[in-house]
């Protein structure tokens, strides 16, 4: 009976330690549970998570750029700005930076705007041809030499804009810019030829200049269409009128794929005129010629024991005769005061930065005498020679009782 209660009881105790089991592994396995007793690492695992979800949106999500006058750079010098106003206005504009996209995009459109601005002189004359020809109205900003004579509109650079002009008025016969009125000429290309507007005072060429024909438009500031001074004055009017006449604006500004790199660069011997040939054969000759002249020797060296020794008087009185042959009583006057005021600034223990009234002022007070008549003395312009032997005298004199004491 006794081992009968015992296996009853340890059965009991099975079952109530496999229910007390049970209930643990259910409280483990309840996420409610768990984040209660984690809320610490909950919050910060979910601020990390946060964290890194936005710096992977951050990359993945589209950029714009950062070139000059791009449709795609939010930017002070970029352009966007004015391409999602003419957007507004229902022009499709089409930002493109390659040659075959632009010629694809123009040839696609029934009546297409070409806006070029190639600021590094990347397209040749064959393809600035190409693209004038596929677009119906090209307009040009700040255009190179180069582009200028591929355009074959008479259209010429006439110089900058200066800098007493940063407000230009239009001052033309074109009804656009009558339109936009007053617009920035800061930092500005004019162009002449063909009718021109926003003239600075004196030239007759301007800063936007339209040919005979209509087809072709120099713009020749980059500042209107920026982001930055598209609100200033009238160069929001004057850029959407420009760009806005037809339905497809092509934004073209080409990059560095655009070069033509098809062809060998030429070699030095192919950009030297035909007479450099013979150059070197001259030069030989010359140098020959140099030799023979310059390299005769008229007979054995002369050796002269150094140094020479030469006595100081002797140097003192060959340049005191110099001085007298050329009557440079200046030059002897200015020498003979110059080394007065040194001698007399050692001696006195002035140091070489003292003037020559603070020598004075140490000899008077030196020699107990005033000081106005030896600054007098040291100031004075020997007008003869005889005078300025005497005035010698006169500082050897001073010096002297100077040393004397």
């Amino acid at each position: 009976m006794t081992e009968a209660l015992q296996d009853v009881a340890g059965e009991q105790n099975t079952v109530d330690r496999s229910t007390s089991q049970d209930s643990r592994s259910a409280v483990r396995r309840s996420p409610i549970r768990w984040l209660r007793q984690h809320r610490g690492l909950a919050a910060l695992a979910a601020v990390v998570a946060t964290a890194l979800g936005m710096v992977i949106w951050g990359q993945l999500a589209p950029k714009g750029d950062g070139v000059s006058l791009s449709v795609h750079n939010p930017g002070p010098e970029g352009a966007r700005a004015v391409s999602e106003i003419l957007g507004r206005h229902g022009v499709n504009v089409k930002g493109v930076d390659r040659f075959e996209e632009a010629m694809a995009a123009l040839e696609d459109s029934d009546f297409p705007t070409l806006l070029l601005y190639d600021r590094n002189g990347y397209l040749d004359d064959q393809r600035l041809s190409d693209l004038i020809d596929a677009a119906q109205r090209v307009v040009v900003i700040s255009p190179r030499l180069q582009t200028l004579g591929a355009l074959d509109s008479s259209i010429t650079q006439a110089g900058v804009v200066p800098e007493s002009a940063p407000v230009l008025e239009p001052d033309c016969s074109l009804p656009d810019a009558g339109a936009a009125g007053q617009v920035t000429g800061t930092s500005g290309f004019v162009y002449d030829g063909g009718t021109s507007c926003y003239r600075p005072a004196g030239t007759s060429a301007g800063l936007l200049t339209v040919s005979g024909d209509g087809r072709v438009t120099v713009l020749g500031s980059t500042a209107i269409l920026s982001n930055e001074k598209l609100d200033e004055l009238g160069n929001a009017a004057l850029a959407l009128r420009t760009l806005g006449s037809s339905a497809d604006l092509v934004w073209y500004l080409p990059s560095l794929e655009d070069l033509d790199t098809t062809g060998s660069p030429q070699t030095l011997s192919e950009l030297a005129p035909d007479w450099s040939r013979f150059i070197g054969l001259w030069l030989a000759l010359v140098a020959l010629a140099a030799i023979l002249w310059r390299g005769r020797r008229h007979g054995p060296l002369v050796f002269e024991p150094l140094p020479v020794v030469v006595k100081a008087v002797e140097t003192a009185e060959g340049r005191a005769r110099l001085y007298q042959e050329a009557r440079a009583i200046g030059q002897a006057r200015d020498n003979l005061r110059a080394g007065t005021l040194v001698r007399l600034a050692r001696k006195l223990r002035l140091g070489p930065e003292a003037t020559a009234d603070e020598a004075a002022e140490a000899v008077a007070r030196f020699l107990s005498r005033p000081s106005q008549g030896i600054k007098e003395l040291l100031n004075e312009h020997p007008p003869t020679e005889a005078r300025l032997v005497a005035w010698a005298q006169e500082l050897n004199t001073l010096e002297k009782e100077v040393s004397s004491r």
